[in-house]
């Protein structure tokens, strides 16, 4: 079967306010190599993913092109788009610049350790499946809690998961989500896969990505990163 084309949207316009930092936590530089760069060079090399859109900070776009995509060489970056105000607005300013056919890889950019294996594995998946997620099962004890922070109910941890991205979708598939996701706005979604399985009632596969696929919110995680980023060197 021929393979279908692949385009990564990188999400890298978040505001970063739990870092604590003036500067945003993707251009924060791991062992002297700034987040963002980290799964974009990833994305270059791959031989799945065909172009990537990167979508950024109003105002950012200009640094973005010369300090990142020109500095690192990211040449499969086809366009560099503005986010908007809510994750799910950058998600569709990315969707639009995606041509019909094919499959979207969707990635935020603060999680610098992807790897070419987990970009294999989630485009098996989504070939078979057409919507699939990278995430981990949990390795701790989880509780619902009610508002008054008492434990409600404890799940079985055999069937829970860390959802991470990339979150990969046949391009039909998830642009139609989010279009009636943006127009009617009546949704609340904190990932790709709720908006296809809440507006469109679909399934959504879970493929393992990597306990080392982390996301970089706070000071900590920057911490660990540089840890994971040396042994990735050696």
């Amino acid at each position: 079967m021929q393979k279908k084309k692949c385009t990564a949207i990188v999400l890298a316009a978040g505001q970063g306010r739990r870092m604590g930092t003036k500067t945003q936590k993707q251009y924060l530089e791991i062992i002297g190599k700034p987040v963002l760069c980290y799964s974009l060079e990833v994305f270059q090399e791959s031989e799945i993913i065909d172009e990537i859109i990167l979508v950024v900070g109003k105002g950012q776009e200009t640094y973005c092109k010369k300090e990142i995509v020109e500095k690192y060489q990211i040449q499969k970056v086809k366009k560099i788009v503005t986010g908007g105000e809510e994750r799910y607005h950058s998600v569709w300013n990315g969707l639009k610049e995606v041509s019909k056919d094919g499959y979207v890889f969707i990635h935020d950019g603060a999680r610098p350790f992807i790897d070419q294996e987990m970009i294999r594995r989630v485009y098996e998946e989504v070939v078979q499946h057409k919507a699939c997620v990278a995430g981990m099962p949990v390795k701790d004890t989880i509780k619902i809690v009610d508002t008054s922070e008492f434990a409600e109910e404890t799940p079985d941890r055999s069937r829970v998961w860390l959802v991470q991205t990339p979150q990969a979708f046949e391009n039909n598939l998830i642009k139609n989500a989010y279009k009636i996701l943006v127009e009617k706005e009546e949704y609340s979604v904190t990932d790709d896969a709720m908006v296809v399985e809440k507006i469109l009632g679909k399934k959504v596969k879970l493929v393992r990505g990597s306990y080392e696929n982390i996301k970089i919110t706070t000071p900590e995680d920057l911490d660990i990163a540089g840890v994971f980023a040396k042994i990735q060197k050696k």
